[in-house]
């Protein structure tokens, strides 16, 4: 079995930036893992997309130091690191009860893989569909 099929027994995941500033911890349930090919994911990370993982608010909590905060839109707030620049998380006013975290910043990103692609009308068309 891989890690991907047993993310449902484990009970609480971890991760952080790069630097180690900035740590956060969250409980099971996922709500689910997407792609965003949006302009605003590709545009605040460097990469052609971002892999978001989709948690209910309360199951997310900082567990070492404070993140800065970039009001990206007028629907969503992101949160990175002030120091090392690492995308962390992404709250959206149209869903506050849930919070985006980056798949990446997780220490073990393995458990999670994206199951749909968001925002595909605004993807590279070098990416393969």
């Amino acid at each position: 079995m891989d890690k991907a099929d047993n993310s449902s027994q484990q009970t609480h995941f971890e991760g952080g930036c790069f630097c180690g500033e900035i740590r956060y911890r969250f409980e099971q349930p996922i709500i689910t893992t997407v792609n965003c090919h949006c302009s605003m994911c590709r545009r605040t990370s460097g990469a052609p997309y971002v892999s978001w993982l989709v948690i209910p608010v309360e199951q997310f909590s900082y567990t070492l130091g404070q993140p800065k905060v970039l009001q990206s839109s007028t629907d969503g707030t992101r949160y990175f690191c002030h120091n090392c620049g690492t995308p962390v998380v992404c709250i959206n006013a149209t869903h506050p009860q849930w919070v985006d975290v980056t798949l990446g910043s997780l220490d073990d990103p393995e458990y999670f893989v994206p199951a749909q692609d968001v925002h595909d009308d605004t993807r590279l068309s070098w990416l393969a569909p």
